[in-house]
């Protein structure tokens, strides 16, 4: 553990930090600011593509984006802002916000590959990822299983225990249930949806994580509303300790620069995964013939987590110290959203848990599907079902567990996993159009 904690400290301070930050640049630029497109890939998303089979067995475009979504949206919205403002400072908000708008760009630069290499398996179904970039983009076999098997390993560490311990650790401080009876239902229910595949995913996703998203955001909008009169003064708050981080309301600590941007970015980073490559496995799923076309609407996921939602909760909380200081005076780390949704009329802390209960069960179905086609890549098809039972029990393990080394190892993973694919992503830079 005090060699994975050294690993962590020294790779996620800066050298990760630098290289996706320095990537998000790049491909901005290399691109011609993708972003500037924002709108026309939000249309494209909620439009059907014109020629493509209905009947096909593959996830539309929007079925794809809401699969990234299930995985993406999740706990890092709600209490990792509050983590990244505890330890980084208002200012923390800012450098998450623009890591999700430089990383569109990177998001734009994976899908746009994953679609070009994807290949269909036997069941006539598109499959791709980073894994088969690295394979037939790059020709490079052994890096594509390596990174399959980190996929893998994060599949079990960030998409299942980790959530499945915030689950039962929500539900047991709001109603008191036992973590092995919530474990157990979250196993059944996340169990028989990842059974039916990828159709199956797809049509919950599509119906569930927008609205889940929406609700969130209107709750967002209403506080802030209830809060205008400190609205413009909580950004320029954020701007300000934005680069000059100092001593803020409650006895929150911005430190430095240094830990407003590395909690800032590394937040953003966590929260929507442009440069792991994730939401690449999704995207390369979509029947969408155009590679440009679902690029765009993929790179809508980043532009939701992290443009939208992480900013409005980072607002939120700011909004709700200079507001109400009192209400964040003996709060920990994770529980400063928590005391920013007390002021909610219509019970905004229960709200809040069923959010995150919510949140978590979506992101524990998401992140089944990209272990899943990971674990393919390895093993087979014919040995899919031994990685959903695995899936279904680690859910149980994970809710009943102490989760401080899953954490440990699941950073280092991630981390692992950001290499090979932004290696992919500059040496094929030239196919991306």
């Amino acid at each position: 553990m005090k060699l994975i904690n050294a690993l962590n400290d020294f790779l996620w301070n800066c050298p990760l930090l630098f290289l996706l930050m320095g990537t998000h640049l790049f491909f901005t630029m290399k691109l011609r600011v993708p972003q500037r497109h924002i709108g026309k890939a939000l249309r494209l998303s909620v439009t059907p593509e014109r020629g493509t089979d209905k009947t096909s067995p593959n996830l539309s475009a929007f079925g794809a984006l809401a699969t990234t979504l299930a995985a993406t949206l999740g706990t890092g919205n709600i209490i990792g802002v509050s983590t990244a403002v505890a330890l980084g400072g208002p200012g923390a908000v800012f450098w998450c916000w623009l890591t999700g708008l430089l990383g569109m760009a990177t998001s734009y630069a994976e899908c746009y590959l994953s679609v070009l290499f994807r290949e269909k398996n036997k069941e006539n179904l598109y499959v791709g990822g980073p894994m088969y970039v690295l394979k037939n983009g790059l020709h490079n076999k052994p890096l594509a299983r390596f990174y399959a098997f980190c996929t893998v390993c994060a599949a079990f560490g960030v998409g299942c225990t980790t959530q499945a311990n915030s689950l039962t650790q929500t539900t047991s401080s709001t109603w008191g249930l036992s973590p092995h009876l919530v474990g157990m239902a979250a196993a059944v229910v996340v169990g028989m949806v990842i059974l039916g595949g990828i159709r199956s995913i797809g049509n919950l996703c599509m119906k569930i994580v927008p609205a889940l998203g929406l609700l969130y955001i209107g709750s967002c909008i209403f506080l802030l509303f209830l809060n205008r009169d400190v609205l413009f003064p909580a950004l320029g708050v954020i701007a300000e300790h934005a680069l000059m981080p100092h001593a803020v309301l409650g006895g929150i600590t911005g430190y430095s620069l240094k830990h407003a941007a590395r909690y800032g970015i590394a937040r953003g980073l966590f929260t929507n995964e442009a440069g792991i490559g994730t939401s690449a496995i999704a995207a390369a799923s979509s029947g969408s013939e155009s590679p440009s076309r679902q690029a765009y609407v993929s790179m809508t996921a980043v532009f939701w987590d992290t443009v939208v939602m992480c900013f409005l909760s980072g607002l939120v909380i700011v909004a709700n110290m200079l507001k109400h200081p009192e209400s964040i005076a003996h709060v920990n780390e994770t529980g400063l959203t928590d005391a920013a949704f007390a002021y909610l009329p219509f019970g905004g802390n229960l709200f809040l848990s069923l959010a995150l209960t919510a949140f978590a069960l979506t992101t524990l179905i998401g992140w089944s599907y990209f272990g899943e086609k990971a674990f393919c890549f390895l093993w087979g098809e014919q040995n899919l079902n031994v990685y959903r039972l695995l899936y279904i029990v680690m859910i149980y393990i994970g809710a009943v567990i102490p989760l401080n080394v899953v954490w440990e190892c699941t950073d280092l993973i991630n981390a692992l996993m950001i290499l090979p694919n932004v290696i992919s992503l500059f040496a094929l830079q030239r196919r991306i159009k």
